[in-house]
This record gives structure tokens, C-alpha cells and sequence, in this order.
């Protein structure tokens, strides 16, 4: 049997992995409802195949979370988005569970078998149904409308291939379109139907949306949050503030001028640089309960040569 498709080997673990496999399920385990085993069905593909730029992506917790934060203020520069997000959202009472939330679905989007993926994905579209209303600036909006879906779609693809590229492997702009053409099949299935699927697709809709964008209480709201939501454990957490900022400093130039978040938002070249030490490092763990380490097992590959 070829090493890729060899089974994950059975190897006692070292009290390290252990306790580090131990936070990041929790990262991903709502606080309701029962945990979700990315190790069944087996033989069920994703929707997203093994050794894509994908699978890649959101193996990494550091990028991810650097790149959350750049999407989510992306998506909040739009009014509608906005107003869809924080007026319908538990963020602010009870951010932990949100993040929790949010990140399980992207892993069972990428990672999940598609059967879970797609019954999931039409929860969420369901829900999203029951959410609409007016913005501050009359504006109507529904969470379900294609084109705030697009921009959703736009904004958080950038902010995580952003991110990993910056910080853990640098990406051409052939995996930057690789990982926009892997991310339609889910996309499709959230509404999200214009989404693009080229870099110059996605550039054309940053600058045909640039007017609309604007600064917000809401955004300084978000980014306070997130710096005092405890996330990471020690010694992590000290760094949590930095990893924010490296956030911001990801948003592109003339998004981050709209919404006036200037150069006390920026990242020291030795920040980037510890940021970077701490992404790589992360990248080279294999933890045994994962969404990625799982979904291997549910396929009999090896995540070791999934991932080198």
C-alpha cells in the first residue's frame, strides 16, 4: 500500500500532544448538543478532497484564528452585514460559545463527511432564513441574500489563505485560486452562488463594494472582544492580543483606511517573525482527536503523509 494511503499509525502520544489535543477539542466542543466524530462514516469523502490547499488551510489553529479576525472585519466594514451579524448574533454576550460555533462548522464544511456537511450546511441556511431587518441607515437586509452571502464567501476565504500564507507557508496565487475553486461546492450550498472563484474575481468585488464600506463602533466593539475573550491557554493566551493585531494588519490598505484602524494596529517585523515560529510550530503537530487527524482515519490515510 502506497504511504499515502497507509493507515495512521498507532504511537503513544507524549503528555505535550496529549494536553494540546485535549485544549484544541475543546476549542471545538459546543458547550450543547453532542461532539461530532470526523472519524465516521467510513470511506466517506469530504467536500473538499485530502491534500488540498484546503485541508491545508484550516489544519493550522494560529493562522485560522488570525484569519478570522480579518474576515470578521472585512464583513463588518458592510453595513448590512453588519447589522445581520450583531443584531441576530450571541457574540457579545457570550463570544466563546459563537467561536466555538463557528469553528466547528468550518471544520465539518472542510473536514466533515458530506452527508454531516450537507445536513449541517441546511441547518444553518434554515436559520439564516429567520434573520432580516433594517440597518441603522434604512437599509434592508436578509442573511440569506446572495450577495452579502458572496461577500461572507469573499471576505473569509482571504482572511484564511491570507493568514496561513503570511504566517505558516507561503502560497502562489495558483494555491490562492486552487483554494477559492475547492471552497464552491460548500459555498454553493450556503447561497453564497456568486462567490468567487479567481483572484481577479475577488478583487473585482473588493473594489465594486469599497464604497459601501464604512467605520463602526461595532468594529472597535468586536476587536475588544476579541482581545479579552480568553481563547488560548498559557502560555498562548499572552499572545492572543498580538495575534488580533495580526489580524488587522492582514485587512487589505484600503478597507483598513475605511474603517480607520491605523498604524497602532500594526505588527512589528519581530512580532511577525514569533507569530510566524509559533504558526509553524503548530502546523507540525498531529493531534490524535483533530477534525483532520479524524477525517484521515475515516479515509485509512496516513495524516502524516496527508500533510508533509
Amino acid at each position: 500500500m502506497p504511504d499515502h494511503e497507509a493507515a495512521e499509525p498507532r504511537q503513544k502520544a507524549s503528555p505535550l500532544i496529549r494536553y494540546l489535543d485535549r485544549v484544541s477539542l475543546g476549542l471545538l466542543t459546543p458547550d450543547q448538543g453532542p461532539r461530532l466524530d470526523f472519524s465516521k462514516p467510513a470511506g466517506e469523502n469530504a467536500l473538499t478532497s485530502a491534500g488540498s490547499v484546503s485541508w491545508r488551510v484550516f489544519r493550522n489553529p494560529i493562522s485560522l484564528y488570525i484569519g478570522g479576525v480579518t474576515a470578521v472585519l472585512m464583513e463588518l466594514a458592510e453595513p448590512r452585514v453588519r447589522s445581520g451579524v450583531w443584531d441576530h448574533s450571541s457574540f457579545r454576550t457570550d463570544p466563546m460559545s459563537r467561536m466555538k460555533r463557528t469553528g466547528l462548522a468550518a471544520m465539518v464544511t472542510v473536514y466533515g463527511a458530506q452527508s454531516e456537511a450537507r445536513r449541517m450546511i441546511a441547518a444553518i441556511v434554515a436559520l439564516h432564513g429567520q434573520v432580516s431587518g433594517l440597518t441603522p441607515g434604512g437599509e434592508a437586509y436578509g442573511a440569506n441574500d446572495p450577495e452579502l452571502l458572496d461577500w461572507v464567501q469573499a471576505t473569509a476565504s482571504f482572511g484564511f489563505v491570507e493568514a496561513y500564507s503570511a504566517y505558516v507557508r507561503p502560497l502562489s496565487d495558483a494555491d490562492r485560486n486552487q483554494f477559492l475553486i475547492e471552497a464552491m461546492p460548500a459555498a454553493r450550498l450556503y447561497g453564497a452562488v456568486g462567490a468567487p472563484t479567481s483572484l481577479a474575481q475577488r478583487q473585482a468585488l473588493f473594489e465594486a463594494l469599497l464604497p459601501r464600506l464604512e467605520p463602526s463602533d461595532i468594529v472597535l466593539e468586536f476587536l475588544a472582544i476579541m482581545q479579552r475573550t480568553k481563547v488560548f491557554p498559557p502560555p498562548f493566551g499572552a499572545l492572543q492580543t498580538l495575534l488580533v493585531r495580526a489580524g488587522v494588519a492582514l485587512v487589505p490598505q484600503p478597507m483598513r483606511q475605511k474603517l480607520g484602524l491605523g498604524r497602532a494596529w500594526d505588527v512589528s517585523p519581530w512580532q511577525h517573525r514569533l507569530i510566524a515560529a509559533l504558526a509553524r510550530m503548530s502546523d507540525r503537530l498531529i493531534l490524535p482527536s483533530s477534525p483532520p487527524v479524524q477525517a484521515c482515519r475515516r479515509l485509512g490515510l496516513n495524516p502524516k503523509a496527508v500533510f508533509s
